[in-house]
């Protein structure tokens, strides 16, 4: 899929940062073992792969995609970081819990520099503040998680030269009948559960969908799995509908809005769990392209 710009960080679940191999720059030769991949980018990395010879030799695996949203203190942030998120994001929405100051999240910024991309969540913001959130944060995707429409989602990631992940709610199977229009402007999608019709907030609501309506689902660019993931049923959903990421953000919380350290930590491990068990049990390392900002 099309992905921020970026450097290739190879670095075992859970460890901090070891740029030991920045693989686009590699000199020719085989690596050892599978190389599993779980972020933006995967394409055009095993396409240099190929072209250097490395690819010969090595195996190239999606590894899963996890991101942990609604952060808002250094703490969280960490905690996330340090258990191995290969996506950290934040929500710019007032009525959320979760809301973070454009403010405040620029001084978060610096924490999470090479560790993990950075995605900011905003609904349907306009213009202005996108820009001051781009301009504080400089995060690596823009999160749409309003009702926001395909063209809108286009000015979006041309106007900002970012790109751009459109979460959709899906509820039945009417609702996947947009994905092929988004795919065409969007990075990446995100399906969530499709909030109730008085709800004040799109999502982290905490409710789960019929998952097995993504069965056999072909989105046309990665997607990400969200609404009502848990420690408990992160590894059904994966089993499930087969989703190349996961997105979670009640779902590790003691109460809205209060990211827990060991649910977190519990989450990233289940989830890691589960993948190893959908690629065969694989037990390597997985290697990530990280933000360079």
């Amino acid at each position: 899929g099309r992905g921020a710009a970026a450097d290739l960080i190879f670095r075992p679940h859970g460890a901090r940062r070891h740029p030991a191999a920045a693989a686009l720059n590699a000199p020719p030769g085989p690596l050892k073992g599978p190389v599993r991949f779980g972020s933006p980018g995967i394409g055009q990395a095993c396409y240099h792969f190929a072209r250097r010879g490395i690819g010969a030799r090595t195996r190239c695996i999606m590894a899963l995609l996890i991101k942990i949203c609604g952060l808002k203190t250094p703490e969280a942030l960490e905690v996330s970081l340090e258990s191995g998120a290969d996506m950290v994001g934040f929500v710019f929405f007032g009525p959320s819990p979760r809301n973070v100051s454009v403010k405040a999240a620029e001084g978060l910024a610096p924490q999470v520099r090479g560790r993990a991309l950075k995605v900011a969540l905003t609904v349907n913001a306009n213009d202005h503040l996108l820009h001051d959130i781009v301009d504080a944060l400089k995060p690596d995707l823009l999160q749409l998680h309003g009702n926001e429409t395909v063209e809108r989602v286009a000015v979006v990631r041309s106007r900002f030269g970012l790109p751009v992940m459109k979460a959709l709610p899906i509820a039945t199977r009417a609702d996947l009948s947009p994905i092929r229009l988004y795919a065409k402007v969007a990075d990446r999608l995100i399906f969530d559960a499709r909030p109730p019709q008085d709800a004040t907030r799109p999502g982290g609501l905490g409710a789960t969908f019929d998952w097995t309506l993504l069965k056999g689902v072909d989105a046309g660019v990665p997607y990400l799995l969200s609404g009502g993931l848990t420690v408990e049923n992160v590894a059904e959903a994966i089993r499930i509908t087969g989703a190349p990421g996961v997105d979670v953000s009640s779902g590790v919380e003691s109460s809205p809005g209060v990211k827990d350290p060991d649910k977190i930590r519990a989450f990233i491990r289940a989830a890691r769990g589960a993948d190893a068990l959908q690629q065969g049990g694989s037990k390597t390392g997985t290697s990530k392209i990280v933000s360079r900002a």
